[in-house]
Parts: structure tokens; C-alpha cells; sequence
């Protein structure tokens, strides 16, 4: 039986549902030797800030139950190394490219997604709306739906690429968000950034990461991501990416059964960098066997 894995996101057409999402693929030359890319549907790169980051000091990262905690702190070129040094090779692979941006200010936003508008070989931009608000305290833009709805407006109105905005799970509801990006003009959502944690090593008696908190990633969060996925589909009219401990291809199908159009694995890569190709033929092959047609068809109603 044939089947069609392609799938939607506003007007981006992806070849199969599978992404690889930011900063567990570098800017996808890193993996170049250790998977076919072309074998994903896209490539979502490491994040993208208007002038180079260091990043935070280490010890940035550290292994936790079911999971990884990071505080890489966003190092990443800056936007116009990423144009000229990397951005030649990205338009070599076949297979699309999203270019995740990010920033203190709304400023920042609105700069960075005018910079890349036009750029031959991006497709679509993901805004990481987890970045703390310098001008209002520090306080993350992804968790106030007022600010969220701000940095949407902002790089909509500077950009005519599809607009993904990518939310922090770090809150009390989450549709409450997703509906104000909506609103403030995105093509997209992409959920869940990583979930705040921290771990301590007893024997020092200091925390583990240099910054004390990082970002909890891997199968722990699957749960809690899968569940804020259902309640956004059913809040939005828009499309819906899901995003969290995706490590087979049995979990992303849980998502795509869940409403989302498409599935970013991150983690997962680290640990199997050909995890996410493994898991594009997965759902083919689940496909096939459940005589279903299109990755639309796959979603269950509530």
C-alpha cells in the first residue's frame, strides 16, 4: 500500500512529518555524516541571536532519570556568521530549513526575523519565546500571553516567511498563550520548550549546572508535552507541532494522534543521531499497516 507521509504547516509542505528540532542538531552539518537528512522532513536550527553568545559557563548539562538537564545559554554565531558561514551548506540538503530566532527585547526579534526575510534557503523562522525580557525583569516573553503576543506581532509584521512560535511549557495554562499568538498573526505553533529543573551533587553540596536551573528534556517530559499538544489543538485553528521525549516512532505517532501536524525530535538525536530518520520510517511503515492514507487521517477525535 502507498501511502503519503507529506504533511502541512500553513503553506510549508514537509515531505514527512519528522523534524529535527533546535539546538540537538546544531546547524545540521554536524550530522551530515551520521544520518541522511533528506531522509527528515526538516531541520529546525540551533537558535539564532542578532550578535554571537558564549553561552553559559560550565558544567552546562548533565544527565537526570529518563531525561537531560542543559543550560547551554543560547551560544550560537549570531545571525549574520549564520548567513554567510553556514547557511551555504544548509541549501545544499534536501530537505526544509527553519531557522530558529531568538532575543532579549522585541526588538531583537523583529531585527533578526527582518534579516532573514528574503534569505534564499530558509523556509519558515521558529520564535523561541522562552527568552528572558530584559526591559520587564528578566521574566521569560513565553510565559506572559501579553508579551508572547507582542514578539508574534513583531516579527509577523517584519517577515513574510512562516511564522512558528515555539512555547514554554513553564505555565499555568497554556492555551491561554497559544491563542494569543494566534491572534498576534502566527502561521504555527511548536510545543514544548524544555521544562525548568535542576539537579544537586550531594557530595559538593552546590547544584550540578553552573546556572543552578537548565531545561529538562528527553522521555521524562513526554507526558506533559503530549498532554499540552491535545489542549492546544483544541484551542487553535492553527496548525500544532509537537515537541517533547519523542524517542520512537510509536511516541510521535501519539502525537500525530493527539492533532499535531508534525513532530520535532530533539534529545533523542543526542543519544542516536539517527533516531529521527529511524522514526520518519516508523510511521510509514504504521501507516502502511493500518491502512491509512495521510498523516491528517491519523488524528483522533476528542
Amino acid at each position: 500500500m502507498t501511502v503519503d507521509v507529506s504533511t502541512k504547516i500553513g503553506r510549508l509542505e514537509l515531505s514527512n512529518p519528522v523534524l529535527l528540532a533546535s539546538g540537538t542538531c546544531g546547524y545540521g552539518a554536524e550530522l551530515a555524516d551520521l544520518l541522511d537528512l533528506g531522509a527528515v522532513g526538516g531541520i529546525v536550527v540551533k537558535g539564532i541571536s542578532l550578535e554571537p553568545r558564549m553561552g553559559n559557563p560550565p558544567p552546562r548539562v548533565i544527565e537526570t532519570p529518563c531525561g537531560l538537564l542543559n543550560a547551554i545559554g543560547l551560544e550560537n554565531v549570531g545571525v549574520e556568521a549564520f548567513i554567510q558561514k553556514k547557511l551555504p551548506w544548509l541549501r545544499k540538503v534536501d530537505t526544509r530549513v527553519i531557522v530558529n530566532i531568538l532575543g532579549n527585547s522585541v526588538s531583537d526579534y523583529a531585527q533578526i526575523a527582518a534579516r532573514l526575510d528574503g534569505i534564499s534557503g530558509i523556509d519558515a523562522l521558529e520564535v523561541n519565546i522562552s527568552c528572558p525580557n530584559v526591559k520587564h525583569g528578566g521574566v521569560a516573553f513565553g510565559t506572559d500571553a501579553e508579551a508572547a503576543a507582542k514578539v508574534t506581532r513583531a516579527v509577523r509584521a517584519a517577515t513574510a516567511l512562516p511564522v512558528i512560535v515555539k512555547l514554554s511549557p513553564n505555565v499555568t495554562d497554556i492555551t491561554v498563550i497559544a491563542r494569543a499568538v494566534e491572534d498576534a498573526g502566527a502561521d504555527a505553533i511548536s510545543l514544548i520548550n524544555t521544562l525548568l529543573g535542576m539537579k544537586i551533587d550531594i557530595f559538593r553540596g552546590v547544584p550540578f549546572l553552573a546556572n543552578t536551573f537548565g531545561g529538562l528534556s528527553g522521555p521524562a517530559i513526554m507526558p506533559v508535552a503530549l498532554r499540552m499538544v491535545w489542549q492546544t489543538v483544541r484551542a487553535v485553528d492553527i496548525p500544532v507541532i509537537g515537541i517533547g521525549g519523542i524517542t520512537t516512532w510509536q511516541h510521535a505517532v501519539e502525537f500525530l494522534m493527539a492533532g499535531a501536524c508534525a513532530v520535532e525530535v530533539g534529545t533523542a538525536t543526542l543519544v542516536k543521531p539517527s533516531a529521527s530518520e529511524e522514526i520518519a520510517a516508523g510511521i510509514r511503515n504504521f501507516m502502511q499497516q493500518q491502512g491509512i492514507d495521510r498523516v491528517s487521517q491519523l488524528r483522533i477525535s476528542a
